[in-house]
């Protein structure tokens, strides 16, 4: 046996995961030249990014997830690596590792985190089934995914056994190995431990919108094997039975807390090593951090409180000031936000509101997918918790509120973006920004006024704010900005982490460049993976400037959640059907297609108001049947799921009303047809009106035409819903092709340069010179740009081709449309209806017997 000699006061840490990298960092940012630590890992590997682990199959490399190495070249520090411990000496002060090395040590930090559960149900060990903790697991399965499709020469079924965050993440890793989905789930919802019932549903539709199945309540008892041993289907408590090639379990983590029950160390019945507020456990000189450590009685795999007992633990063993022997672990936060792109959900605090005369503030948008709640104290004053379903974008500003006042009527943190106008009061100094790392406002601002630090990315570097999960970057981004902003520096614009360009220096900068996908763009102006803030602004980007299908290549895997399907999600996991209908003219054939389409697969109908029909009720798998009707008798999708050009509404106009004076239907449908599929940083809506009644509403619209005896005026920059702006004159008297030159170069300038997911009114709002700028631009070709304006327009309308058409005539693209990747056929059986005025809706809980609650419409309401 061989023995490393102990220098100085030694720190032996056992484990080389993110919470070890974190206080091995700690510590030697702080400790002198009498400290030396030894960090010994089991991995053959320096400590990677175990949170981002799905980026792996989105083209992470091992590189790219492995956390910083800079500090490895300290002379204080050894890192032996490839090597586990077996065994502690508690007498005397030694550990011993598999090689046989034994290392002595003064204090000992255990640090081995936990290893991932399996279920006890025969054929666990069948090739074919993995677990999903390492680098190496998710290795191993990419290897046996490529190796066992080109075996059987076709696409694999996969099936995920838990789902929690984990499992989500996992089902979304199977995805992108192109391997047909589906997770199973004992509980009655998805992430049974953050989320409450509503907002399971909510998030189930969501992930089934991504192409994910989802079987809940459903207990797996046998996994059978074929001749080879490898497995080949799913036998559950029940009686059903699943077909799969490969299995992942994400069924919880373990401590791994062998190495102490074997030392005698004080252990938790249920797992977990003892620890007090100090990550001290039952020997004065062994602590223990992160998984393997038990707090309260609990131990949780999440990274956060993981960190926060690195830094207690560095602090009492450094004793670097006078209140560093009463640093103590505060206990644990379990906020969460899913890393799945497209998906976003988020829980914090006190979610279930378990407080006693906690109140719940709901807000939903079965519509929209879109679920939030908020958690308030009895007097609605401070923030509990809440959870965010279909739009986390409030996570960052309400995370590090809860505990203290919320300081605004909760509505503006939950209604969608032009509601009630949110607080715009800065957080206090103590308010936690980034959990995961325990940064608060104050540091954050203490880094830009006395560290330098003039952008994120440097304030991330400094505090390690938004370095773990970086769901907190939002904030951090703003935080930074209004405090440059106080002292008169230049304040960043970058889309978000991985791009430190804005929206319109990217857009400017791919057109350029020439790039036509994103991992093209991002190798080059960006860095890391992407994220659901510039995958879908860099896919508007390439649709105006490369074109091509929504669902070719790269382009599938940046979309929205509804580009996915080209469809609109609705409240009870159906989705909606809409035809285009240029200027609401449609002849009496084709009024009899959609009546006879509606009849034959029993949709809901509705006229809407924006002058066509929708179509509402349809499953997942029937969508393909019912666009192959419509667009053999001539219809094409009409976009009501995507950031482009909704419609164009009118007016009769002067072909039959007695006032108009041009031909308001004419000029619409010549609009609709020549803008169709344009694809903006958000939705776009036009309105044509045959005279000055304005019966289309058009100074309702982002560009709106009113007709005159002189010619058309155009009105620019008008917006509905909550906050409306009446639009804006641009121009008098144009004359036809005046009028489309002049919206063609509006469009393409608004797309050009609007940041992401901004409307037309905020847009134009914000411009250099006004209204008179925009002329300027639009009539003189002040900027020089007219002439690419127009090219990129021209280039728009020649390359057009309807989204579902194309769909229709690729079985790759229509492999997207199953509700069960199994049985593609099979329709979802929690779909049900009942007729209302003739018309069939979707039942309600009670309706379907099961006795809870159901959210229908978009409702806003309080709950004691």
């Amino acid at each position: 046996m061989s023995t490393l000699p102990a220098l100085g006061t030694h720190v032996v840490v056992v484990g080389a995961g993110m919470v070890a990298h974190r206080f091995v960092e700690s510590m030697l940012s702080r400790a002198d030249e009498r400290w030396h630590i030894t960090l010994i890992g089991e991995e053959d590997r320096h400590p990677y990014d175990r949170v981002g682990l799905t980026g792996f199959f989105a083209g992470a490399s091992t590189e790219d997830l492995t956390l910083d190495r800079t500090f490895f070249d300290d002379e204080r520090l050894r890192f032996l690596r490839g090597d586990a411990v077996v065994r502690i000496d508690r007498s005397a002060r030694r550990v011993t590792t598999r090689s046989g090395l034994s290392v002595g040590y003064d204090r000992l930090v255990l640090a081995t985190g936990s290893y991932a559960a399996r279920l006890a149900v025969d054929g666990f060990g069948l090739d074919g089934c993995f677990v999903y903790r390492t680098l190496d697991d998710v290795e191993r399965l990419e290897a046996f995914v490529q190796r066992r499709s080109a075996e059987l020469g076709r696409r694999l079924t996969g099936t995920v056994i838990g789902g929690g965050l984990l499992g989500l993440e996992a089902a979304g890793a199977l995805q992108g190995l192109d391997v047909d989905c589906t997770v199973v789930q004992s509980s009655d919802r998805l992430m049974s431990a953050q989320l409450d019932r509503p907002a399971g549903e909510a998030l189930r539709r969501l992930i089934e919108s991504r192409g994910i199945a989802v079987k809940t309540e459903a207990i797996t008892t046998r996994l059978d094997p074929d001749g080879t041993g490898q497995v080949t289907g799913l036998e559950f408590r029940d009686g059903s039975y699943e077909r799969t090639d490969v299995v992942v379990f994400t069924v919880g983590v373990r401590p791994r807390d062998e190495l102490a029950r074997s030392a005698e160390l004080d252990v938790h019945p249920r797992g977990g090593v003892l620890i007090d507020s100090g990550c001290q456990t039952s020997d004065p000189r062994i602590l223990a951090i992160g998984e393997v450590a038990n707090y309260d009685g609990q131990c949780v795999g999440l990274v956060a409180p993981g960190y926060a007992m690195a830094e207690v633990a560095a602090t009492r063993l450094l004793g670097v000031d006078e209140h560093s022997g009463e640093a103590s672990f505060p206990g644990y936060d379990l906020s969460t936000k899913l890393k799945l792109s497209g998906v976003d959900v988020a829980s914090f605090g006190d979610a279930f509101a378990e407080t006693p005369g906690a109140l719940d503030v709901v807000y939903a948008d079965p519509v929209a997918g879109v679920y939030k709640k908020l958690v308030l104290s009895d007097d609605a004053k401070t923030l509990l918790g809440g959870i965010l379903v279909g739009d986390a974008s409030a996570y960052g500003s309400l995370r590090p509120l809860v505990g203290g006042a919320l300081g605004a009527d909760p509505a503006a943190y939950l209604m969608p973006e032009g509601g009630v106008a949110a607080p715009t009061g800065e957080l206090p100094d103590d308010a936690l920004v980034c959990s995961c790392n325990s940064v608060t406002a104050g540091r954050i601002r203490h880094a830009v006024h006395e560290e330098g630090c003039t952008d994120a990315a440097s304030v991330k570097s400094c505090t390690k704010a938004g370095a773990a999960c970086g769901s907190c970057l939002t904030m951090v981004k703003k935080l930074v900005g209004t405090e440059l902003a106080k002292t008169g520096a230049t304040v960043s614009n970058a889309l978000c982490e991985h791009f430190d360009l804005s929206r319109r220096q990217l857009f400017d900068a791919v057109r350029v460049s020439g790039l036509r996908t994103f991992s093209a763009v991002i190798e080059r102006f960006g860095v890391g993976r992407g994220c659901d803030i510039c995958k879908p602004a860099l896919a508007s980007i390439l649709s105006t400037l490369v074109g091509g299908h929504v669902l070719d290549g790269e382009n599938a895997t940046l979309q929205d959640t509804n580009d996915h399907v080209m469809a609109n999600l609705q409240k009870d996991g159906s989705y909606s059907v809409v035809p285009r209908i240029p200027g609401g003219e449609i002849t009496p054939e084709g009024l009899l297609v959609i009546g006879q389409v509606a009849q034959d697969f029993g949709l809901y109908t509705k006229i809407t108001g924006g002058q066509r029909i929708d179509m509402f009720g349809a499953r997942l798998e029937q969508l393909p049947a019912i666009w192959k009707r419509l667009v053999d008798a001539g219809f094409e999708s009409g976009h009501a799921y995507g950031k482009s050009l909704r419609t164009v509404k009118s007016c009769v106009g002067s072909t039959w009303c007695r006032y108009g004076v041009q031909d308001s239907v004419g000029m619409a449908v010549r609009l609709e047809l020549r803008y169709r599929g344009l694809r903006s940083p958000h939705k776009l809506k036009l309105g044509v009106s045959g005279c000055a009644r304005e019966c289309a509403e058009a100074r309702g619209k982002d560009v709106g035409v009113i007709a005159t005896e002189a010619g058309w005026n155009m009105y620019v920059g008008g917006n509905g819903g909550f906050t409306p702006r009446h639009a804006v004159l641009l121009a008098e008297g144009l004359s036809d092709q005046e009028l489309l030159t002049a919206i063609d170069r509006f469009l393409m300038y608004y797309i050009f340069t609007a940041d992401r997911l901004q409307r037309t009114a905020p847009w134009f709002e914000e411009l250099d010179g006004g209204i008179e700028g925009l002329r300027a631009v639009i009539f003189d070709d002040s900027l020089g740009i007219c002439g690419d304006l127009d090219a990129a327009m021209a280039t728009h309308i020649d390359s057009y081709e309807d989204e579902w058409a194309a769909t229709l005539e690729d079985p790759d693209k229509l492999r997207r449309f199953a509700s069960f990747v199994n049985a593609p056929a099979t329709p979802d059986p929690s779909l049900a209806y009942v007729a209302e005025r003739g018309q069939p809706r979707p039942a309600t809980a009670e309706e379907r017997g099961a006795g809870g609650v159901l959210i229908a419409g978009t409702t806003l309401e309080v709950r004691r």
